[in-house]
């Protein structure tokens, strides 16, 4: 980004900055290499927006997109598997929607990495960046921007909307680190199933009219110049408060943005086709949101972690989960949409090949799945494969950064981009900023 004031040698790189990069080593950036990477020209986008499916706990690719049926039963588990739309591939029992939908989408059978805790793999795939330090299991963890953060900061967002939503909740690494407070995700929780659903600060508080409203952030403004006399360091919490609470009022006082979150203006036979669960509406109001023109919205869909009676487990979650998911699919090839909106399903890892002695599956990084769909990305493929009993990826074998550089590749942005930190030190993007060549088009 140009700063004002002062003088640039290339675009976004600044004299100060190239002098440091010059300095090489302790940076791991030589300055001709950061050249040459800031001049680079941005991708040609085949993506407008992301819709980012979120399996918070890691989702078995046994039980989804990549079983085994001639394993051991302790290995493949006691579901059957199913046909799908591609000839010669099956899906588990209970994809039965996908397995309807496959020559729509691609599922990537070959990422692999090695952080296998929850804060840590939920960092490398949210990010494209592995943890600098050793992360505990339930943390929450920022080293880098997310996906999200990225968007918001790179895309044009509509007039009185963010570019970077996340609902019901943020993912642990969803945020955005260096970046700054204004490009981490607006939150929408709540249960948009629910008939007197609305989203939290969009609509005013029932009796606090707009003139008054105006009256009390004109006098909030002043109290915030007395108090801080306008520092607008780089970093100040309290300003990215304000940046948040600016966003929010455009958001209530955006007509656009109105209509946008009104999910009841949809005909009940497009509700029903989604589920009437959170889930489901909450996927109806990620269309929504793309519809508006936002670039980012992720599904924050926790209960993935199966250590225990996994089989029971997935009975209940899998067929309305992934009916959903297909739903939204169809929804967005309906109205045109899908070959300008990517679609990503993906947890932080895989599951053990062995069903342990609870009837579950354990944290497993050496193999995962993830479903891909629209902007740009073929159709009817699957790509990669892991051995014949699911224990690590053998075939086109893949990291998490190919797989988030294929993300920035598809909207547009470029993976190795470099960064600055407020303290000006350089980070890039992604470290290997390789897409995936099978799913550019």
């Amino acid at each position: 980004m140009m700063q004002q004031g002062k003088p640039m040698s290339c675009p976004g790189v600044s004299r100060r900055h190239a002098l440091k990069l010059g300095l090489g080593g302790p940076f791991g950036l030589s300055l001709v290499e950061s050249l040459r990477a800031a001049g680079k020209g941005q991708r040609r986008a085949t993506a407008k927006s992301c819709i980012l499916i979120w399996m918070d706990g890691g989702p078995t690719h046994y039980e989804t997109f990549d079983p085994k049926p001639g394993a051991p039963v302790e290995i493949r588990g006691s579901y059957s598997t199913i046909s799908t739309k591609i000839p010669g591939v099956a899906f588990s029992q209970h994809m039965t929607k996908l397995a309807s939908l496959a020559d729509k989408l691609t599922v990537i059978r070959s990422i692999r990495h090695n952080q296998g805790n929850h804060g840590a793999g939920n960092h490398y795939m949210m990010t494209g960046a592995p943890p600098r330090i050793p992360v505990g299991c339930g943390a929450f963890v920022s080293f880098h921007p997310s996906m999200g953060s990225m968007a918001a900061h790179e895309l044009t967002a509509p007039a009185g909307l963010p570019g970077y939503f996340s609902l019901p909740s943020m993912t642990r690494s969803g945020g955005p680190n260096f970046l700054g407070g204004k490009y981490g995700p607006f939150v929408v929780g709540g249960d948009p199933n629910r008939a007197g659903f609305r989203v939290r600060d969009v609509a005013l508080p029932e009796g606090l009219l707009e003139p008054r409203f105006n009256s009390r952030r004109a006098l909030r403004k002043s109290v915030d110049q007395l108090v801080r006399l306008h520092d607008a360091t780089a970093g100040d919490p309290v300003l990215e408060l304000d940046e948040f609470y600016q966003q929010g009022r455009e958001i209530i006082t955006s007509p656009d943005a109105q209509r946008a979150f009104d999910i009841h203006r949809e005909p009940d036979k497009v509700r029903e086709h989604y589920g009437r669960n959170a889930f489901g509406q909450r996927a109806l109001l990620a269309r929504r949101l793309v519809q508006a023109g936002v670039p980012f919205i992720t599904l924050n869909q926790g209960g993935w972690d199966h250590h225990g009676d996994i089989f029971n487990a997935l009975n209940t979650k899998l067929p309305p989960f992934e009916h959903t998911v297909g739903a939204l699919l169809e929804d967005l090839d309906r109205l045109g949409l899908l070959e300008t909106t990517l679609v990503l399903a993906l947890g932080e890892f895989g599951r053990t090949p062995k069903v342990n002695s609870r009837g579950g599956r354990d944290h497993w990084s050496n193999a995962m799945s993830v479903m891909m769909a629209g902007g740009g990305t073929p159709r009817g493929l699957v790509l990669g494969a892991t051995d014949r009993q699911g224990y690590t990826a053998v075939e086109r074998v893949l990291s998490p950064e190919n797989f988030v550089s294929t993300v920035y590749a598809k909207l547009g942005i470029e993976p190795n981009k470099i960064l600055f930190t407020p303290e000006g030190r350089p980070a890039r993007l992604v470290t290997d900023p390789t897409p995936i060549a099978e799913l550019m088009s």
